[in-house]
């Protein structure tokens, strides 16, 4: 048996406290700006269990002997990496890439925390073991987690300890023998209204003098004292999954997530007052790599969804045959495959560590740099394919239930497809996925959910093989000399 969708929904009803417009939410799983997206979310679960699919989706714990999904797999072999890809993707598939925090995200950043276990046991042996002893309980559960890696936005031209107001970040205020108490917030939070666990840590750089901050820890989302304070819901605002199909079914939502004095066990705290370690928890172990290869599994997905969409609109509105409008669809389909390439040659690159069967780091920096400038450039593409056919569009699914209404669109909304009504349900699709908010919460999130782009350009210049280039470089110059040119000159003129 392996994890079900109602098995999760059931999970979520633990008496976490999410707030939205200025209210606590009761029940996640029936809010109506949270349930469809849980749904989505249970329906990973219900596909993962279907016997058509369990042996492919999951494997079986070393630990507990139960089926829990492949994002769990601590792979020893090319062929590992590979079929845990493929569950990743068949996840993905669900939803056609656009929820980017599913489950296997922050298992796989947990896959190469684990993968990365002596830069624990470096910083502690107590610590490491309490991370060892996290991972087998959230992966024999089949956790749902999501992480705060990130500090609240505020004064750039400060560090963490310099920013005005006490704890403004998470950061140790008490300890004792049983744990220590933090208090401040975190974010982003994304997909923490249905996710069972959060892991608290740091992606940006901390220094000497900042240790109370330097601290990771897991906890469930219904400790005391943990808030979940929710952005605006894009779902709830969706008149109908007709006019939203994408919105009201895929908004995974995003939090602020504050700690009002929260206790957190030690046997839940995995690097405390550490700046070092706060830093090789991501950069030094596999986390990085193993959490941004899932992502761009799951991009390669959505890159394929977004070309099936640019090549349905101009189908849709007769343009498809124009050559110039072919010029632009093939380079579409190109960057689209590009993605796809630079997954497969991550697996085929990989290599060992520790034991471990890893994707190439450098290929899936590679990944990240393009894709943060391309996937705007994508959309913005997508628009121009489009012109104005997706603004003018009936204002909502009621506009057919008026008789006279429906006459108009009948006679306007021409398709070289097929009925007007199929018109307008696909624009409406290709609308939420291009120009919606929640297209454009997504066009941001694809920029910046790996960091500045400085950041990752950084990254690809620290992990390229620069020596390889170098070698190249050398053995060209080291093939030719000034005495090849001039030696015999030189002879004859002594």
């Amino acid at each position: 048996m392996a994890k079900t969708g109602a098995q999760h929904l059931e999970s979520l009803r633990d008496g976490r406290e999410v707030f939205l417009d200025g209210k606590k939410v009761d029940d996640v799983t029936t809010h109506p700006a949270y349930k469809n997206a849980v749904a989505a979310a249970a329906r990973l679960y219900d596909f993962q269990a279907d016997p058509e699919n369990i042996e492919w989706m999951t494997f079986e714990s070393p630990t507990s002997g139960e089926r829990v999904n492949r994002c769990w797999q601590l792979t020893k072999s090319y062929e590992e990496l590979v079929a845990r890809r493929r569950a990743i993707e068949g996840w993905s598939r669900l939803s056609g890439g656009w929820l980017g925090r599913s489950p296997d995200h922050i298992a796989s950043s947990m896959v190469g925390q684990v993968m990365g276990m002596p830069v624990f046991e470096n910083h502690s042996k107590e610590r490491a073991a309490a991370l060892k002893d996290y991972f087998q309980y959230a992966r024999d559960a089949d956790h749902y987690m999501t992480y705060v890696i990130i500090n609240p936005q505020s004064d750039r031209t400060k560090s963490t300890g310099e920013q005005d107001g006490e704890c403004y970040a998470t950061a140790v205020v008490d300890e004792d023998a049983e744990g220590i108490t933090v208090r401040g917030a975190k974010m982003l939070g994304t997909g923490s209204i249905m996710a069972n666990e959060v892991l608290f840590a740091n992606i940006q750089p901390l220094k000497p003098g900042e240790e109370k901050y330097a601290i990771s820890f897991a906890i469930p989302m219904n400790t005391k004292g943990l808030k979940i304070m929710s952005r605006r819901s894009y779902e709830e605002s969706a008149s109908s999954t007709y006019d939203y199909p994408l919105s009201s079914q895929f908004d995974e939502n995003d939090a602020l997530v504050y700690c009002d004095d929260v206790k957190v066990p030690w046997d839940r705290v995995f690097i405390y007052k550490d700046t070092d370690t706060a830093r090789a928890q991501f950069q030094d172990t596999y986390a990085h790599y193993m959490q941004n290869y899932q992502a761009m599994t799951r991009l390669m997905v959505k890159m394929q969804f977004q070309v099936g969409i640019a090549r349905r609109i101009t189908e849709t509105i007769g343009t498809s045959g124009m050559p110039a409008v072919a010029e632009k669809l093939g380079h579409l389909a190109a960057q689209a495959a590009m993605v796809e390439g630079l997954v497969y040659g991550m697996e085929s690159g990989g290599s060992m560590y520790n034991g471990y069967y890893v994707p190439d780091r450098n290929l899936m920096y590679t990944a990240q740099v393009l894709t943060q400038q391309l996937y705007p450039e994508f959309v913005t593409s997508m628009r121009e394919l489009a012109g104005g056919g997706l603004i003018m569009l009936p204002s909502s699914a009621e506009d057919f239930a008026n008789p006279e209404l429906n006459k108009y669109i009948n006679a306007t909304q021409k398709s070289a497809l097929g009925s007007s009504e199929e018109k307008v349900k696909f624009m409406k699709l290709a609308w939420d996925a291009i120009g919606s908010e929640f297209a454009s919460r997504h066009t941001q999130y694809e920029m910046f959910y790996a960091g500045a782009q400085f950041v990752t350009r950084n990254h690809a210049l620290r992990t390229y093989d620069w020596d390889r280039s170098a070698k190249l470089v050398d053995s060209i110059l080291d093939s030719y000399s000034l005495e090849d040119v001039i030696g015999d000159h030189r002879i004859a003129a002594e």
